[in-house]
C-alpha cells in the first residue's frame, strides 16, 4: 500500500474513532430522562459529564506514553473494551454512584484510551498539515454529538433511557474496534515547525524537560481556563436554554446540534486559520470572543436567538482551542513525545471539566457562574498576551 493511501487509511480509522467518543458531549440529552425515571436531581446528574471528562483527561496520561510504545491499534483498542463496557453497565445503573462510576470513570477511561491516539497518529502522518489535519481529527470528535444525537433521542423515546445505554455500548464497541485496526505509527516521524508562529524549538522535548519550562504553566492554566466556559455550557446545554431562555425542553434539546456544529466548525475552521495567522494568535482570538459572550450571558436577558448564538460562539471558541492545543504542544516541545508531553498538558482540561460543574453548583445562580466564567477567560487572554512575549524572543527554555 503506497504511503498516500496509508495516510488517508489512518484519517479514516481516525474519523471512525472520534466520531464514537465525541457523542459524550451529548450528555445533556441524558439529565432529564435519567432525572424522571430515578427521581434524581438534574444537578447531580449532570456531574457525571464532569467526572467522564476528568477521568478522560487523567487516562491519557497513561494512554499517551503507552500509545507511544506499543502502538496506536492496541491502545484504541483497549479504550474501546473500555467505551463499551462502560456503557453496558451504565444500562444496569440504579443510584447515583453507580453511574458516577460506570459513565464517569469506566467510559472517561475508555474514552481517554482512545482519544490520544488517532489525534497523535495523524500528526506524525501529516507533518506539513498540522493544523488542518487537528482540526480534521478533532472536528470528527466535536461533530459525534450531532451524528448520533437523532439515534440517541429515538432510543430514548422508544426504549427508555437505560436500554439506549445498552444499545449504545454496542454500536460503539463495534465501530471503535474497527476503527482502531487501521491505525499505525508511519516508519519515520518527521518534525514539522510552524514559519508563521517561529516556534523555537530545536529539540524533542522529554515530560521532565517540558516541565522545567516557564511555558509549560503558562500552557497548562490557559488550557484550564479556556477549556471551563465551552464544557460548562455543553454540559448544560439544554438546561440553559430551559431555565434562562424559556424554552421547552424539546425546543432547548437543539442546543446540542449547535453545540455540535459549532465545536466542529471552531475545530475544522480555526485549526486551519493558525496555520495562517499562527497558533497563539487564534487562541487568544477565543479568549476575548469568549469572555465577551460569557460576560453577556450573564448580564442580559436570552432569548432563543440569543441562546442559540451564545452557545455557538463558546463552543466555537472551544472546538478552536481543543484543536490547536496539541499543534502547539508538538511545535513546541517536539513529535516524539508528543503522545506523553500533551497528556500532561491535557490535564487541565480534566481539571476544568469538574470546575466548571463545581462553580454552577457552589454559586447556585447561573448568570453569576457565566459572569465568573468571562472573568477567568480575561485571565486566559492575559496569559495569552505574555506567551507570545515569551515565545516571540524565543525563551520557551525560560
Amino acid at each position: 500500500m503506497s504511503k498516500s493511501i496509508q495516510r488517508w487509511m489512518i484519517l479514516l480509522g481516525t474519523v471512525l474513532l472520534q466520531f464514537s467518543i465525541g457523542a459524550i458531549y451529548s450528555w445533556s440529552l441524558f439529565n432529564q430522562p435519567l432525572a424522571e425515571k430515578f427521581g434524581w436531581q438534574e444537578s447531580e446528574i449532570v456531574f457525571t459529564f464532569g467526572i467522564t471528562v476528568f477521568m478522560f483527561a487523567f487516562a491519557t496520561l497513561f494512554s499517551g506514553p503507552l500509545q507511544d510504545k506499543i502502538g496506536p491499534k492496541i491502545v484504541a483498542s483497549i479504550g474501546g473494551i473500555l467505551y463499551g463496557t462502560g456503557l453496558y453497565l451504565t444500562s444496569t445503573a440504579t443510584t447515583l454512584l453507580q453511574l458516577y462510576l460506570y459513565y464517569g470513570v469506566v467510559v472517561g477511561l475508555g474514552v481517554g484510551f482512545v482519544y490520544v491516539c488517532p489525534l497523535t497518529t495523524c500528526l506524525k502522518w501529516f507533518p506539513d498539515r498540522k493544523g488542518f489535519i487537528t482540526g480534521v481529527s478533532l472536528g470528527a470528535f466535536g461533530t459525534g454529538s450531532l451524528i448520533f444525537k437523532p439515534l440517541i433521542e429515538y432510543l430514548l423515546a422508544n426504549y427508555g433511557v437505560s436500554n439506549t445505554f445498552q444499545f449504545l455500548a454496542i454500536i460503539f464497541f463495534v465501530i471503535i474496534i474497527i476503527g482502531a485496526q487501521l491505525l499505525k505509527n508511519p516508519p519515520n516521524i518527521s518534525v514539522y515547525v510552524s514559519k508563521n508562529d517561529n516556534a523555537p524549538v530545536k529539540k524533542s522535548y522529554t515530560v521532565v524537560e517540558m516541565i522545567k519550562t516557564k511555558s509549560f504553566y503558562i500552557l497548562w492554566f490557559m488550557l484550564l481556563l479556556g477549556a471551563t466556559s465551552g464544557l460548562l455550557v455543553i454540559g448544560l446545554a439544554k438546561d440553559i436554554g430551559i431555565e434562562l431562555a424559556g424554552l421547552t425542553p424539546t425546543v432547548a434539546a437543539n442546543a446540542v446540534a449547535v453545540t455540535a456544529i459549532f465545536n466542529t466548525s471552531g475545530r475544522l475552521g480555526l485549526g486551519a486559520l493558525s496555520d495562517k495567522l499562527g497558533r497563539l494568535n487564534v487562541v487568544l482570538i477565543t479568549f476575548i470572543l469568549t469572555s465577551i459572550t460569557m460576560l453577556f450571558m450573564s448580564i442580559f436577558p436570552l432569548n432563543f436567538i440569543t441562546y442559540m448564538i451564545s452557545i455557538a460562539i463558546i463552543t466555537l471558541c472551544f472546538g478552536g482551542l481543543m484543536t490547536i492545543y496539541p499543534t502547539i504542544s508538538g511545535e513546541y516541545y517536539g513529535i516524539k513525545n508528543l503522545g506523553a508531553n500533551y497528556a500532561i498538558i491535557f490535564q487541565a482540561y480534566g481539571i476544568s471539566a469538574l470546575l466548571g460543574p463545581a462553580l454552577a453548583s457552589y454559586i447556585g445562580d447561573l448568570r453569576v457562574t457565566f459572569a465568573v466564567a468571562g472573568g477567568l477567560s480575561i485571565v486566559g487572554a492575559a496569559l495569552c498576551l505574555w506567551l507570545i512575549r515569551i515565545w516571540k524572543n524565543k525563551e520557551v527554555s525560560e
